[in-house]
């Protein structure tokens, strides 16, 4: 497998196979917080902190302009920045493993024993994933969550559309949307906004609010996919040790610059 195909596999695995080469845009001016706004965000911040850990079966589509690759497997998630992804074989074995956790993003594919290894950063992920997300922002995404720009610039709560109210939010790294009942802080939708960043995580849950999925789209990319777990869990206690990922020594590795 080519450095190529290892790295489409992790994107797969995180339903956002973007490619890489995302430009982070310069970060506008911080400019004052409307209390309705400070509300909104003050209560995605409270549901964020309350998430302990997820596990569940992940089944993953993706379909980038008309070639289909479909994943199964397992799928850990630890607050506040820990993720592992394990597709399997259909006879149950890890065939590709992804892994962010301690600051590090590895993804080694057990086929061909090569892997991926970088830091965890907004850029790296950017130049990976075509996200500039921090290893919390993942947590959030796969858990059914959005997190506030640490370094929030600019927030503005947008006129209620198709989709209903919804509040834009302006860090040092990217701008999102976030729609969400601003009663609860449940979100119903993530986007992106921007260039070939561009991308829209629609959340899926069952007639009793509780997380199903999400669905991708990035319209730049002509790419569409779907996760749907089985089996969720969440609170379930996962210790730190479950990701970590210690790669065969004579695993052949390309750091992510």
């Amino acid at each position: 497998m080519s450095v190529r195909r290892v790295r489409s596999s992790l994107l797969a695995l995180l339903a956002l196979w973007l490619g890489s080469g995302c430009a982070i845009a310069m970060a506008p001016p911080r400019q004052a917080v409307s209390e309705d706004a400070r509300r909104a965000i003050d209560l995605l911040v409270a549901r964020w902190h309350a998430v302990t850990d997820l596990r569940a079966l992940a089944d993953i589509s993706v379909d980038r302009g008309g070639q289909r690759q479909q994943l199964n497997g397992v799928l850990l998630a630890k607050a506040p920045g820990s993720v592992r992804f394990e597709a399997l074989s259909p006879f149950g074995q890890p065939i590709v493993i992804a892994v962010v956790h301690g600051g590090q993003l590895t993804a080694f594919s057990a086929l061909t024993n090569e892997a991926l290894v970088g830091q965890a950063t907004a850029e790296s992920a950017a130049r990976l994933l075509g996200l500039p997300f921090e290893p919390h922002d993942l947590v959030a995404l796969v858990s059914g969550y959005a997190v506030p720009p640490h370094d929030l610039r600019l927030a503005e709560i947008m006129a209620p559309d198709g989709l209903g109210p919804s509040i834009s939010l302006v860090g040092a790294v990217h701008e999102q949307r976030i729609w969400m009942d601003f009663h609860t802080g449940v979100v119903r939708q993530l986007q992106i906004v921007g260039g070939r960043a561009a991308a829209t995580v629609t959340y899926q849950r069952d007639d009793e609010g509780q997380l199903t999925g999400f669905d991708v789209s990035a319209a730049e990319r002509h790419l569409t996919g779907t996760v749907r777990y089985r089996n969720v869990a969440t609170g379930v206690g996962l210790a730190a040790e479950r990701f970590a990922l210690t790669l065969p020594k004579d695993a052949k590795t390309q750091s992510i610059r």
